[in-house]
């Protein structure tokens, strides 16, 4: 059913500067990306016997309506959300006065004002504006979930709490989101591909400038720069370390010194052109010479990736996949990474895959056009040092096809 956009036409259509064009962008058809994951979030919803969802993560919002506005500040305010039913308008809750930045958007029917009940933006008025805000899903829900069941996938205690006394059934639309994001579109592969090419970009610069008497800071300036510099967004982290730091891993770059022959470890995690992650972790030495250790280390995570990537194609299950993987030596379990395997798209996505004494995600099975990442870290447990490295791929019709094109070492 088509609805009546209640979105006046913005005034400054013809505006006169120059654009330079990003990576890969005259391949993408927008249009056909942002149709297809609206079309997967309402299918999702209608799967799971939900009317409608309001989303207030930005990653999600992007993902239903390819709204961006303020990201990062938008992951800790609840200040900008969207309403997507299964039959009824998209709506935006904007925020202030940034109506003019979605006009052009045509798969969101309608623009209104947020209504935000954060302390921050609120204060002493707080408990007021939640009212309004519960008026308002209640007006909502007369005409698009009659059944008075909403998913929400991101919402503070007061907010249930009040959503629940107006009658009003709370359900998580996390997991909604992240079944709709697991299978990519031609399109959403294109624009990782785009990701993944400038993130390519700065690792090379990094390896190019990398050399003793620099600091981790420095050297993981240049890949921010890079993206930045090429549309990019935000990087999720900033893991990098060198020498001692490097194990344990997940050590955050800081003012320490790279001396020369100390090996270099980082993650990209990095959000990309057109909102997409390009996640991949690379290990350097300075001064390009490995001792016999890193070069054990380093040999160890390269048969590692290329042993779990080797066995994954669609219909693997993932409990299958979990014991039939790679055998980690006992004398650096105690310093695994989080997982072996996690999907990839915005950022980090279902499923994540953990080693077998950890839990995490047993159930299903590897699909085509799913798009992940195979990770390693090797460091023995009271080492010295560590290497870390991390590969993506697309799942294809007969097994995994490489996204990220940065050699690894050949030692």
């Amino acid at each position: 059913m088509k609805f009546n956009r209640k979105i006046s036409p913005n005034p400054k259509t013809n505006a006169n500067f120059i654009t330079k064009k990003r990576f890969r962008e005259d391949e993408i058809n927008f249009e056909k990306l942002r149709s297809y994951r609206l079309d997967r979030v309402k299918k999702e919803l209608e799967k799971n016997n939900l009317e409608a969802c309001i989303l207030f993560d930005p990653v999600n919002v992007r993902y239903a309506l390819d709204t961006v506005n303020m990201s990062v500040y938008n992951m800790h305010n609840l200040t900008r959300y969207c309403f997507v039913p299964v039959t009824g308008p998209n709506i935006l809750y904007e925020y202030f006065n940034c109506e003019i930045l979605s006009k052009h958007l045509n798969l969101i029917d309608e623009i209104r004002p947020a209504i935000t009940w954060d302390y921050f933006s609120n204060g002493d008025q707080a408990e007021k504006q939640l009212v309004k805000w519960v008026n308002e899903v209640m007006d909502l829900s007369k005409s698009y979930f009659k059944s008075k069941k909403i998913a929400i996938d991101v919402i503070n205690g007061p907010a249930v709490t009040a959503l629940n006394n107006a009658g009003v059934e709370v359900v998580d639309a996390k997991f909604i989101l992240e079944q709709a994001r697991v299978i990519k579109s031609q399109e959403e592969i294109k624009c990782m591909r785009s990701a993944i090419d400038v993130a390519e970009i700065g690792v090379r610069r990094m390896r190019e400038e990398l050399k003793p008497g620099m600091t981790e800071d420095e050297l993981w300036s240049i890949l921010h720069k890079t993206n930045i510099e090429h549309g990019g967004e935000w990087i999720e982290c900033r893991i990098l370390s060198s020498g001692q730091r490097t194990n344990p891993w997940m050590q955050e770059s800081s003012n320490k010194v790279i001396q020369l022959g100390e090996i270099v470890s980082f993650d990209t995690d990095m959000v990309g052109p057109y909102g997409y992650c390009a996640d991949i972790s690379r290990t350097f030495v300075t001064g390009n010479k490995f001792s016999d250790e890193q070069k054990k280390l380093y040999a160890m995570a390269k048969e590692q990736i290329n042993f779990n990537s080797r066995l994954i194609k669609p219909g693997l299950s993932f409990r299958e996949f979990i014991d039939k993987s790679w055998p980690l030596p006992e004398e650096y379990y105690g310093n695994r990474y989080s997982c072996m395997v996690h999907g990839i798209g915005l950022c980090d996505e279902w499923p994540q895959i953990r080693y077998p004494t950890d839990g995490g995600q047993i159930e299903g099975c590897f699909q085509k056009n799913m798009t992940i990442t195979v990770e390693s870290y090797i460091g023995k447990v009271g080492g010295k040092q560590g290497v870390k490295l991390e590969q993506q791929y697309l799942v294809g019709e007969n097994g995994l096809e490489l996204m990220s094109h940065h050699p690894l070492e050949n030692i």
